[in-house]
C-alpha cells in the first residue's frame, strides 16, 4: 500500500493494528478541510444506523458513545478543536489529521490533498483485547465506507 506523500499516522507502521489508505482524483484541486466538508455534507445512507449500532454495543463495554457524524457545516477549525468526535491534531491546506483516543484504541484519520488527488488514510493502534475485537468488524466496514465516500466524490 502506498501512502500519500503527506499522510500522518497515529504511530510507526510496525505498531499499527490497522492501516488503510485510499485516494481519488477530483475534478479540481481543493484544500484538506474542503475535502472534509464535501465528504461530511452528504453522509452515506446507513452510516447513522452503523454508528447507532456501534454505540449500542460498545457502551456495554464502557466505551463512550460517539454519535457519528453530525453533518454540521464547519468553518476553519484550529488544532485542539473537535470535528464531531475527532480531535483536530494538525491542519494545513494539504493535511487534516484527526484523532480519537480511548483506553481500547487510538485512531487517526488523515485527509490529504495533493493537487486534485484526495487521500484518506486511517491508522489504528489497539491497547487491549476489546480494541482488537472491535477492529474485526470495523476494519472491513471502514474500508467499504471510505471507498463509497470517495466514489461519491468522483461522481459529483
Amino acid at each position: 500500500m502506498q501512502l500519500p506523500p503527506n499522510a500522518q499516522l497515529i504511530a510507526p507502521l510496525d505498531d499499527l493494528a490497522y492501516l488503510d489508505s485510499q485516494s481519488a482524483t477530483l475534478p479540481a484541486p481543493i484544500t484538506a478541510i474542503e475535502a472534509w466538508r464535501l465528504v461530511m455534507a452528504r453522509p452515506l445512507p446507513g452510516l447513522a444506523w452503523a454508528f447507532w449500532l456501534r454505540d449500542a454495543i460498545s457502551a456495554r463495554f464502557g466505551v463512550a458513545r460517539i454519535g457519528g457524524f453530525s453533518g454540521k457545516a464547519v468553518g476553519v477549525p484550529q488544532v485542539g478543536d473537535h470535528l464531531d468526535f475527532f480531535l483536530v491534531e494538525h491542519i494545513s491546506d494539504s493535511v487534516l489529521s484527526l484523532t480519537a483516543r480511548d483506553r481500547h484504541l487510538d485512531v487517526m484519520t488523515c485527509v490529504t490533498v495533493d493537487d486534485a488527488t484526495l487521500g484518506i488514510t486511517a491508522s489504528v493502534v489497539t491497547h487491549n483485547a476489546f480494541g482488537r475485537a472491535y477492529m474485526i468488524p470495523v476494519a472491513p466496514a471502514h474500508r467499504l465506507i471510505v471507498w463509497a465516500m470517495l466514489r461519491r466524490l468522483r461522481r459529483g
